[in-house]
């Protein structure tokens, strides 16, 4: 394929993602200069490697995964830690799994209602990073478990793991959030 014919494909594939790889950059980094320079990195690598996507396949899932390993590469380079799972973490969450769907059940949406959506993103990027993630891929990109596992290279069990812990934590932030926000309204 010609030079401006794959240019051409290129931004028919993959440019009209820009928007959502930017704001999933933004997610990971919480940081507006570190978001952009990411999401740069990320159509570099895509546009450099363009010949490795297969035409027909999940575009966006196949950018996430790029922008995904490049944030990963750039926290080990500037020392920052990478937060994972240890085996008995695993265990415990496969454990919960079994038991029976996260505690996040429809009441959630009653939650949301008394939650500022600065106060929501506030709360979700105070989850650990393997959560975190989870939860944006699922909930804001709405990825499927298999995209997500595609894109972070891990078992679809984990990321069904990652997702129920990081909705129970980001749960349990909102519901301590409505419940010290109502305390204050009743000391007035």
């Amino acid at each position: 394929m010609g030079s401006q014919a794959r240019r051409e494909e290129f931004e028919d594939q993959a440019l009209v993602h820009l928007d959502r790889v930017f704001h999933l950059a933004l997610r990971l980094t919480r940081n507006r200069t570190e978001a952009e320079d990411l999401a740069q990195e990320t159509y570099l690598r895509a546009f450099k490697h363009f010949d490795q996507f297969d035409p027909g396949t999940n575009c966006r899932a196949w950018l996430f995964a790029i922008l995904r390993n490049a944030f990963l590469n750039q926290q080990k380079r500037q020392g920052r830690e990478v937060p994972g799972l240890d085996e008995g973490e695993l265990e415990r969450f496969a454990t919960e799994m079994a038991d029976g769907p996260g505690t996040l059940e429809s009441p959630e949406e009653e939650l949301l209602k008394g939650v500022a959506g600065a106060e929501l993103v506030a709360a979700l990027e105070r989850l650990p990073l393997i959560f975190r993630e989870a939860v944006v891929l699922a909930d804001v990109e709405e990825c499927s478990y298999k995209e997500i596992a595609q894109i972070c290279g891990v078992p679809m069990g984990t990321v069904m793991s990652r997702l129920s812990r990081g909705r129970r934590l980001l749960r349990r932030a909102l519901e301590t959030l409505v419940r010290e926000r109502e305390g204050l309204r009743r000391l007035r």
